[in-house]
Parts: C-alpha cells; sequence; structure tokens
C-alpha cells in the first residue's frame, strides 16, 4: 500500500462522534482507501453510506450503528408511499378513490417517517432528521386532506377550484424546502442527490397541475413521484445490502468537486 497523502479538510466532521475530522489521508494502490483520523475505510463504503443513511458529508464514516440504521426504513416508508401515489395520479387502472393511498400516507409515509427522523436526531444525524422529520408530517398533513373526520375538504364547500388551489399553494411551500435541500446534497453521489432533486420535482408538477388544473401535469408529476419511488428504493437497499446478506451491493457515484479541488 503507497503511504498515504494528506487532504484538506476544510472543517470537515465525524457525523456519529459530531467532532472535528483533523486529518483526511488517501492511500492505497489505487486510492482505494480513506483514513479519517487514524481510522481506515474503503472509498466504496463511505459512497454507499451517503444513499444509505441519509449523510450528504463527503467525509462522513460509514457508522456503526448500535441502535440499527433509521434511516433506512425512513427511507422505505418514503418510497413505497411515493411509488403507490404516483401509481393512483397517473390514474393506473382507472382507480379514482384514495383510500388505499391514505393508508400508506398516514401510517408508513407519514408516522414511520417522522419517528425514523426523531431516531435520527438523537443518534446526530442533523441532515436526516430534517428530511424524514419533515417529509413524514408532509405525507400526514397530505393524508388529512382526504380524511373526511380533519374536515380540510369539506370547509371548501362545493368550491373546488378555491381547494386546489389552496393545495397547489401547499405543495408550492414544500416544494422550495425540498430545493432548499437539494443545495445540501451536491457533496455527496448521484442517486442520493437525484432521489430529493426527484422529490421537489414531484411536488413541482403537482403543485403546478392544482393550481392549473392540468391533467397531463398530473400526470407527470405522477410519473416524477414512481422514478422518486424507485431512486428511494435504491438508496433504502444501499443503506441494508452488505457483503455479508446480498451478492449484490450498491456503491455511489461521487458528484464531481466544484471550485477547489481536493490535493492528493
Amino acid at each position: 500500500m503507497s503511504s498515504g497523502n494528506s487532504v484538506d479538510t476544510e472543517n470537515k466532521y465525524d457525523s456519529d462522534k459530531s467532532m472535528p475530522i483533523s486529518k483526511v489521508l488517501i492511500s492505497g494502490d489505487n486510492d482505494e482507501y480513506v483514513i479519517l483520523d487514524n481510522k481506515r475505510y474503503m472509498k466504496h463504503d463511505l459512497m454507499r453510506a451517503f444513499g444509505g443513511t441519509l449523510n450528504p458529508e463527503r467525509y462522513a464514516p460509514y457508522p456503526e450503528h448500535k441502535f440499527g440504521n433509521a434511516a433506512v426504513i425512513g427511507l422505505a416508508g418514503f418510497s413505497l408511499t411515493a411509488f403507490v401515489l404516483g401509481l393512483y395520479t397517473t390514474g393506473a387502472m382507472g382507480i379514482k378513490i384514495p383510500n388505499m393511498i391514505v393508508a400508506l400516507v398516514i401510517f408508513y409515509g407519514g408516522v414511520m417517517m417522522f419517528i425514523a427522523g426523531v431516531w435520527e436526531m438523537v443518534i446526530g444525524n442533523c441532515f436526516a432528521a430534517t428530511a424524514l422529520g419533515s417529509y413524514g408530517p408532509f405525507w400526514l398533513g397530505y393524508g388529512a386532506i382526504f380524511i373526511k373526520s380533519f374536515g380540510i375538504s369539506a370547509a371548501y364547500g362545493d368550491d373546488a377550484t378555491q381547494l386546489k388551489n389552496a393545495i397547489g399553494f401547499y405543495l408550492v411551500g414544500w416544494t422550495i424546502f425540498t430545493f432548499l435541500i437539494v443545495l445540501c446534497t451536491f457533496k455527496s453521489t448521484f442517486m442520493f442527490s437525484f432521489l430529493f432533486f426527484m422529490v421537489g420535482l414531484t411536488l413541482a408538477l403537482l403543485a403546478a397541475a392544482n393550481l392549473s388544473g392540468s391533467a397531463n401535469t398530473q400526470t407527470a408529476g405522477g410519473v416524477a413521484a414512481i422514478i422518486a419511488g424507485v431512486v428511494g428504493w435504491y438508496n433504502t437497499v444501499a443503506g441494508i445490502a452488505t457483503i455479508h446478506n446480498s451478492y449484490v451491493t450498491f456503491t455511489g457515484i461521487p458528484l464531481p468537486i466544484l471550485g477547489k479541488q481536493e490535493a492528493h
């Protein structure tokens, strides 16, 4: 193995320990190792950590979860809910009644994501806590619109246009939030960043569909939701598949570094 080469960390942090990483070394015949504070990690393990742990920090070691990786079940909850909602939104099989979708939105997409977000805060992953802790309540709020006992839809009476516009405003706010989240993923991997981009695109298209009444835009939003669900599943498997339990593991493709380059 070749001797390690120092890399300027610029105040990088170890997400598990919440301590600044003082030195990053790249080593190996093909630069396949990253050494963080005298601990050696395989570079592909760090790349896999992005999607599977919802941690966008380039030099965050693959965490040792003593209590389990809560981000994975949060990702799973989002992915299944988004995928099925996308099918419903595109009008697949002529389904119009949203009751079954509401069951997923409330219990799997909503409650489970919120719990996962709270647990990610406990273990110190601020990004995952913010994302999961926000999108969980988003699903809960979105599902409440279609539950009669909440009286949200009933409050608009027969004014369907006003209801659609109100839902559109709700989705516009979440679109803005999502694209702010996307800004925090540019130092991660392609599939990690692409997931949040597709979430933002889905919300933007559904917001536009509600505000404009365009059926084609709504269908496009449903297709985007299906893609977001599939990409979410990719990141989910990246978080649970290892050489110990699977013959197939997913290695992330890092996004290019812009601006100041890392010196080897």
